[in-house]
C-alpha cells in the first residue's frame, strides 16, 4: 500500500519544491533545482549564465560560465555569443549545456537555447527558474572580482564580512564560521532586513563558501562568497556598511 501511494503522489507532481520546475512547452527541457544542484556537483554538464557580464560579475551560480554577448544585440534583447560557447566546449555540439537567467519572466535562457538549437547543439536544458528561485533554495552565489568592487562602490547598504576573524578591510567584519549565531545579536549582521545584500570574502574560496553557506541558512537570501585573495581589494571604495545594531 505504501508503495502505491507513494507511486500516486510521485505522479501526481514534485515530491518537493526542489523538484519542480515550470513545466513549460519548449523545445528544450527544464531541469530542476535539484537536479541543478546534481549537474553541478557531478559536473555533468557545462552550466553557462546567460545574462550580461555585470550581472554575472555580481551574483552567479557556483561553477557557471558566463560568455560575451551577441554582436549587434539591444540589451532589451539581450543573448550571448553561440560562437563563444562553441569555442568553450570545444566545437563539440553535443557537450551537456544548461542555461539559466533571472527566472520565470526573463527569456534570456530561452533565446540562447534557441540559436544553440538552431546552430546544431544536441543537448540543450534549461534551469528556467534561474538566479530567484536559486537563491532562495540554495543560498549562495559567486561573485566576481569586479561584481564585487562595483557593488561596494554602488551599494551603500552591503555587509562585507570576513571569514578570517578580523579583517584589513575597508568597512569589513570579521566573522569566524562558529560565531554566526552570535552575529545576530551583536550587529554583525542584518538583522532587520534580510534581503541585505551579504559579501563574504575569506583565506581560500572554500573558508568564504563555508561561511557564506551558513550566514544564507540563517534565512539571509541575497549571500555571495567571493573566490579570489581579498588583498585585491585593497583600495576598493568604501561603500560596505556595518550591520544593523
Amino acid at each position: 500500500m505504501t508503495s502505491i501511494l507513494a507511486a500516486v503522489l510521485c505522479a501526481a507532481g514534485p515530491a518537493t519544491v526542489y523538484d519542480a520546475t515550470l513545466g513549460e512547452a519548449e523545445k528544450t527541457a527544464e531541469v530542476s533545482t535539484a537536479e541543478m544542484k546534481q549537474i553541478l556537483e557531478n559536473k555533468s554538464a557545462m552550466v553557462f549564465d546567460s545574462r550580461p557580464a555585470r550581472e554575472y560579475a555580481v551574483g552567479h551560480i557556483p561553477g557557471a560560465l558566463n560568455v560575451s554577448a551577441k554582436p549587434g544585440v539591444p540589451i532589451s534583447v539581450y543573448v550571448s555569443d553561440v560562437n563563444e560557447i562553441e569555442r568553450t566546449v570545444k566545437g563539440d555540439k553535443a557537450t551537456p549545456i544548461v542555461l539559466y537567467c533571472n527566472g520565470p519572466f526573463c527569456q534570456k535562457s530561452k533565446r540562447l537555447a534557441a540559436e544553440l538549437i538552431d546552430a546544431g547543439f544536441a543537448n540543450v536544458r534549461r534551469y528556467q527558474l534561474g538566479m530567484p528561485t536559486w537563491r532562495a533554495f540554495v543560498g549562495v552565489q559567486q561573485v566576481e572580482l569586479e561584481g564585487l568592487r562595483y557593488v561596494l562602490e554602488k551599494d551603500k547598504t552591503a555587509v562585507l564580512l570576513d571569514a578570517r576573524g578580523t579583517s584589513e578591510l575597508p568597512g569589513a567584519k570579521g566573522l569566524l564560521l562558529a560565531d554566526v549565531k552570535k552575529a545576530k545579536d551583536d550587529g554583525r549582521l542584518p538583522m532587520l532586513d534580510h534581503n541585505t545584500r551579504i559579501l563574504v570574502v575569506g583565506a581560500n574560496a572554500a573558508q568564504a563558501r563555508a561561511l557564506a553557506e551558513a550566514v544564507a541558512k540563517e534565512a539571509f537570501d541575497n549571500v555571495a562568497f567571493f573566490g579570489g585573495d581579498p588583498a585585491q581589494l585593497r583600495g576598493a571604495p568604501d561603500g560596505a556598511r556595518t550591520a544593523d545594531k
